[in-house]
């Protein structure tokens, strides 16, 4: 089975906090789409929810919102995600993964959308305790 870093960012603070799920919890996430709201319980914080905004496959390629499903893609990029041109009308093929969480995938990037009772600072929650 797979098993997931998530990377919980705070718009509030500014900080960013990772977590590892354990094997039992990465069901929950293996078919979650970028955009998808999921509850923080999965990570041991009670009360929170987090928008899934990205993420990475086991091969360092990022997760693209544009491209449907688990998939790998060659895609000719001009501007934006995934490629930052040189040159005015510079375009370059790169290769990008899909929008769904698959077994693939290492590395979750997301943001904290509605806060629980405890705060992310407290030593117990970021330890994974509470």
């Amino acid at each position: 089975m797979a098993s997931f870093k998530v990377v919980i960012s705070d718009p509030k603070t500014g900080k960013t906090f990772q977590r590892d799920v354990e094997e039992q919890n990465t069901s929950a996430l293996i078919g979650k789409k970028i955009g998808d709201i999921i509850d923080g319980s999965i990570f041991q914080l009670d009360g929170y929810k987090m928008k899934i905004t990205g993420g990475t496959d086991k091969d360092g390629f990022p997760m693209s919102p544009s491209i449907p499903g688990g998939v790998r893609k060659s895609v000719l990029l001009a501007e934006g995600f995934g490629f930052h041109p040189k040159r005015k009308g510079m375009r370059k093929k790169k290769l990008l993964r899909g929008n769904t969480i698959t077994s693939e995938i290492v590395q979750i990037n997301t943001m904290i959308v509605e806060y629980g009772q405890k705060p992310l600072e407290d030593k117990e929650i970021q330890e994974g305790k509470a």
